[in-house]
């Protein structure tokens, strides 16, 4: 933008999601005069992601509104600015018009990008993720609207389950055999799969999507078989890459997300990366990427208060969480069926613990309609890292429930 042209600020962050919201925040408690820039590519302020896939559906009182994380004052915040290059040497970012701007510390907080299908460009089919996406999906759903969903994972269950809840007729389509099949042992993802059955979901497993085809008013999702599924409006959730372009273009160290130490520092000097691009070495788990608010919002503080001077370890480990109708979890770690699991149920096999094992350490701990434990479950994880738990131990140790 023009108007930014030759600026130069204490700090400026590359993204606008809840990282580089958490990171204005961490700067504020040292530096309460920096200036700070904000360069959001989305039309839209920060928002509270999770939101958008849960509460706003949920909720009847919930407003777009008091899901905004920033209000601009005290810092320039730039929507619809993405950025074009960073140079670390010279300590610059390049915006989209050639405006070029001048930084004293740079946070990359440029998250995640939804993979893409090869369906038609249309704005009747939605890779979910924006407030921008939320409103173009209530704009077309409604009562008894067909929508179809693609995806079995994190937040294509989600959508669905919020959609019907809100009297969509929601098709699932999705290449596993069951709902969440790889995040869940077959016990919950079988228990997932006939909630979501008895809940009116039309669930078409074990396909994959070759194509699509638009009419006026619909969009025909064409499954493996040949058969065309019409719907007013499809959703997407097959998965994100990480933002990583600039970085990589900039040569700052990237693999599989920005790589960054401790202190959430990049491999230039007072480049650092937060949120979803970032991978770092957790202190329980190791080398890993998390894309999971609870993680945005821990690391984006930490970095914010690094950048302002503080010069602290980012030694979280995150949870996450969701709601899928009338059952609900919180977990920490890994979370892979393809790990071994030991399933600790209550009497009436209402809720659970889950323990994922890798060999003999537990990687990630599921707490199903368990609450208030998490702390507990990165107990279990850093007890089992020690050698001080071992397999025979754990059925117990978290009462689920």
């Amino acid at each position: 933008m023009a108007q930014l042209d030759g600026k130069n600020y204490d700090y400026v962050i590359v993204g606008g999601g809840v990282a580089a919201a958490a990171a204005v925040g961490g700067i504020r408690e040292l530096d309460e005069t920096g200036s700070i820039l904000v360069l959001g590519a989305e039309p839209d302020r920060p928002v509270y992601r999770p939101d958008l896939s849960k509460k706003l559906w949920l909720d009847k009182d919930a407003s777009l509104e008091q899901a905004w994380l920033l209000d601009g004052e005290g810092l320039d915040l730039e929507t619809s600015t993405p950025a074009a290059a960073i140079d670390p040497g010279a300590h610059t970012v390049q915006l989209e018009d050639g405006a070029t701007v001048t930084y004293g510390k740079l946070l990359l907080a440029t998250g995640s990008s939804p993979r893409r299908l090869d369906l038609p460009e249309t704005d009747r089919i939605i890779y979910y993720r924006t407030a921008q996406d939320y409103r173009r999906l209530r704009d077309l759903t409604g009562e008894d609207t067909p929508v179809t969903t693609v995806g079995g994972g994190y937040i294509g269950a989600e959508v669905t389950a919020a959609l019907t809840q809100n009297g969509a007729k929601v098709t699932m389509i999705f290449d596993e055999d069951l709902v969440q099949q790889r995040l869940f042992p077959k016990s919950i993802a079988e228990l997932i799969t006939k909630d979501f059955t008895d809940r009116g979901v039309r669930l078409l497993t074990g396909e994959t999507v070759s194509g699509g085809e638009l009419a006026d008013d619909r969009v025909g999702i064409r499954v493996g078989d040949g058969s065309l599924i019409e719907a007013g409006a499809v959703v997407v959730g097959v998965g994100v890459t990480p933002n990583t372009r600039l970085a990589e273009a900039a040569g700052v160290t990237a693999d599989n997300g920005i790589v960054v130490d401790d202190r959430l520092l990049t491999s230039a000097a007072d480049v650092y990366a937060a949120g979803d691009v970032a991978r770092y070495d957790d202190a329980l788990l190791g080398r890993r990427r998390v894309e999971h608010v609870d993680n945005a919002e821990a690391m984006g503080k930490r970095a914010g208060r690094n950048m302002a001077g503080a010069d602290e370890a980012y030694d979280y480990t995150p949870i996450f969480w969701s709601d899928l109708f009338d059952n609900g979890y919180e977990a920490v770690g890994d979370l892979d069926a393809r790990l071994d699991t030991v399933e600790d149920w209550n009497d009436d096999h209402t809720a659970a613990v889950v323990y994922y094992l890798d060999g003999d350490k537990v990687r990630g701990v599921l707490l199903w309609n368990t609450w208030d434990s998490t702390g507990k479950a990165r107990d279990v994880i850093a007890q089992s890292r020690d050698g001080k738990i071992g397999r025979d131990q754990l059925v117990g140790t978290i009462p689920p429930g």
